[in-house]
């Protein structure tokens, strides 16, 4: 049995915690849940950037079920203690979520390539096989990496405080708790994050890379402006959660800082939770233009 402790070092603070979470969960599942209703209504929107976009609207959601539920829960309850095995599955699906979607962000960042660099062959080379591969090797992934953390940290002795200094079971606060040497563990965990997180920032700034250089031999400027403008909010995000990622998980033990992780993670959570729906589909043309017909049709009056 653990405990989680959350924001208890500011109890005067706990019911402007849970209005500010549970706006965070009302706006991310609303969002999300529109996109995804959105691009499954038209026929239009049924190529393969908004295929990618609907995986990751789905995972924003999945993210969301995950850690806020139980955020939620902790800030009004006197019992924030969570059984080793749910601990272990949150676990999981944290990691689960948080690989997934580094893996569809370069999936992402490889279909807007396509589509700036190379649009005549851009139906071709994206066809429907082409993306159903891309979007089930980066499930695929994510849950190896998750499986693979969970398998290594859970099997080892636990012994003297069960306090998990966190908002949820994050993997390097319960790492913490865990009896003798870690280095192994750190190890592997770095490894893995390099390889989950680095990778595919790579491969997303080598896609940008060549998509900024196509852009600026486009001579008109509102053609330039136009190409630029499709990928320049989902690079912002990308950078985002990198940036943080890179902050919580490619450090070692002994530089951990007790609050500013949940600092971090907070940060996590308000802006990039809130900012996805926003700079993926709500800033698209195409997509706005379907939710006002939406709107049309919800709203007309009887005749």
């Amino acid at each position: 049995m653990f405990v989680i402790l959350g924001f208890s070092h500011c109890p005067d603070k706990k019911v402007i915690f849970f209005i500010l979470f549970l706006c965070i969960y009302i706006i991310t599942m609303l969002g999300n849940l529109i996109i995804l209703l959105v691009i499954n209504m038209n026929p239009v929107l049924h190529t393969p950037m908004y295929f990618f976009l609907r995986n990751l609207s789905f995972l924003e959601i999945c993210y969301t079920s995950v850690t806020l539920p139980r955020v939620l829960v902790n800030p009004l309850s006197s019992d924030t203690s969570i059984s080793f095995g749910g601990c272990a599955a949150q676990m999981y699906f944290f990691l689960f979520v948080e690989a997934t979607e580094c893996g569809l962000l370069a999936a992402t960042a490889y279909d807007h390539y396509q589509a700036i660099c190379n649009p005549l062959q851009y139906m071709d080379t994206m066809n429907k096989k082409v993306c159903m591969q891309l979007a089930a090797s980066s499930w695929v992934c994510g849950n190896l990496v998750a499986l693979g953390h969970t398998t290594f940290i859970f099997p080892l002795p636990f012994c003297g405080s069960n306090m998990i200094n966190h908002l949820f079971c994050e993997t390097q606060k319960v790492l913490m708790l865990v009896c003798g040497n870690t280095y192994w563990n750190e190890l592997q965990i770095i490894l893995a994050a390099a390889f989950v997180i680095l990778m595919p920032f790579l491969l997303i700034l080598v896609s940008y890379g060549l998509i900024i250089s196509s852009i600026l031999k486009i001579r008109s400027a509102k053609g330039r402006y136009k190409a630029f403008s499709t990928f320049f909010s989902h690079l912002t995000v990308v950078t985002l959660f990198c940036e943080t990622a890179v902050l919580i998980y490619l450090r070692p033990k002994s530089s951990y800082s007790l609050n500013v992780d949940k600092v971090l993670s907070l940060f996590y959570s308000v802006v990039n939770l809130i900012l996805k729906p926003v700079v993926y589909s709500f800033r698209n043309r195409e997509v706005k233009g379907a939710l006002f017909k939406m709107r049309m049709k919800l709203f007309r009056p009887n005749s």
